[in-house]
């Protein structure tokens, strides 16, 4: 297991996420690595309902975490210093636009590695397909679909 703030921050989510009995699924490039693939990341993904992010929201800051700016539905390891990013089940990837994929519940996606929950890689490849199609700003999306 590696040691960098980012993994830290990974599994300490998880940790609270677990204590507060949220469904959840990490995704985006933490979820890249537990399927194999090589790549650095500065934050951690977590994909939630809307009921698991309210719950976070209520429990989470001054708990070691604080959203980064007023009304945000981030939130910030005050520790490591990480961000942790929530995506909510049933909005769109990549432009925010309706579209075919949305965002899945969590726990019909989610497989445990490592005691941490991670979208599928079929449902990763799905998401960072659909993200990379409709935002040119998530180009890199496509790209990590090739490798």
């Amino acid at each position: 297991m590696r040691d960098d703030p980012v993994h830290q921050t990974l599994h300490d989510v998880a940790e609270r996420l677990d204590a507060l009995d949220v469904p959840y699924a990490v995704v985006g490039g933490m979820a890249l690595v537990a399927h194999g693939y090589l790549r650095t990341t500065v934050g951690v993904d977590v994909l939630v309902d809307a009921s698991g992010l309210e719950l976070i929201h209520r429990e989470l800051p001054g708990r070691g975490y604080l959203p980064p700016f007023q009304g945000s539905k981030h939130l910030r390891n005050t520790r490591t210093g990480v961000r942790v990013e929530f995506l909510v089940a049933g909005q769109f990837p990549g432009d925010g636009q309706p579209k075919p994929i949305a965002f899945p519940d969590p726990a019909s996606v989610a497989t445990e590695v490592d005691g941490v929950r991670y979208v599928t890689l079929t449902t990763l490849i799905e998401l960072k397909l659909a993200s990379g199609m409709t935002n040119p700003g998530r180009l890199k999306d496509l790209a990590e679909c090739r490798s």
